[in-house]
């Protein structure tokens, strides 16, 4: 049936004959502007399809005729960020950390490196922030083997502990399991750092023996209280932090046949002004002296 096209007789508009509950639906066109613009659109869109990259095919994409990218501006962005940080990162190898921390726009620039060259290089094995792993040092613990003072730790990162290098941080702990000590003189020294340092309860242990063996064998590295030394890399004892565990089975392990870990020497593979960065970053973890 044909629609029925009439004027509406308030506006005089002829309709599209489209009715719902009365309601006539006007005839009115689109205004030529609007029109015009919309057509503009369309040929600007084709136009700029043409010319510049479109969509990608496979391999490649649609470079357009112009060949116009973008790499050019990135690249030099890029060059200039660069150039921007090895003046920074110049700067920084030059001068003390006290100077750097007296400088609160180079100290940021050395935080922020140093953070992204912990991410990239340290925190696999001392975790994120720090928190240390089974083995590895708890950064932000403050429990510092080497010490924790922005000195010792750039020795620390440049050197490594028992790496290649000469100049390489070194100790030793005696296997005291390979006939230095006896099974029982083992048993008992374990419970006494187990309870005297590690704070736990003796639940009847009598650790008075123990005591003997410490002080005869241990406590010329650890230190009578525990207290450790650094200048030695000897583990202070009486902390809640341990790198190998807390238990009495760990204690027993390590003072039979002591794991030693090692880090590599940093220097063949940052330059002096990154170690410095990395080292600040470090310091700021909460853990520094």
């Amino acid at each position: 049936m044909p629609t029925k096209i009439e004027k509406d007789s308030v506006t005089g508009r002829e309709t599209t004959g489209h009715e719902w509950d009365g309601l006539k639906e006007l005839n009115t066109p689109l205004p030529k502007w609007w029109l015009y613009v919309f057509y503009l659109t369309i040929a600007t869109s084709v136009l700029q399809f043409v010319l510049y990259p479109s969509f990608s095919y496979g391999p490649g994409y649609l470079h357009g005729v112009l060949g116009y990218t973008t790499r050019q501006e990135v690249d030099q962005d890029v060059a200039k960020i660069v150039a921007k940080r090895k003046a920074d990162m110049d700067k920084i190898g030059t001068l003390s950390f006290a100077q750097i921390k007296a400088d609160p726009k180079l100290l940021e620039v050395a935080l922020v490196d140093g953070k992204q060259v912990f991410a990239s290089n340290c925190q696999p094995c001392h975790g994120a922030g720090g928190g240390g792993n089974p083995g590895y040092p708890a950064l932000a613990a403050g429990a510092w083997i080497w010490g924790g003072t922005l000195d010792a730790i750039q020795k620390t990162v440049t050197y490594g502990v028992r790496s290649d290098d000469p100049n390489a941080r070194t100790s030793a702990m005696p296997a005291f399991g390979a006939g230095l000590l006896t099974q029982p003189q083992i048993q008992a020294v374990a419970d006494y750092v187990w309870v005297t340092f590690y704070g736990n309860k003796a639940d009847g242990r009598d650790v008075s023996e123990g005591a003997k063996v410490f002080n005869a064998n241990c406590a010329v590295c650890h230190g009578v209280k525990g207290e450790g030394n650094k200048l030695m890399g000897a583990p202070r004892l009486a902390s809640q932090v341990h790198l190998y565990g807390n238990t009495r089975e760990a204690i027993m392990a390590q003072v039979m046949g002591p794991k030693m870990g090692v880090m590599p020497a940093w220097n063949t593979r940052l330059d002096p002004a990154t170690i410095k960065a990395v080292t600040l970053y470090v310091h700021s973890l909460g853990g520094g002296e």
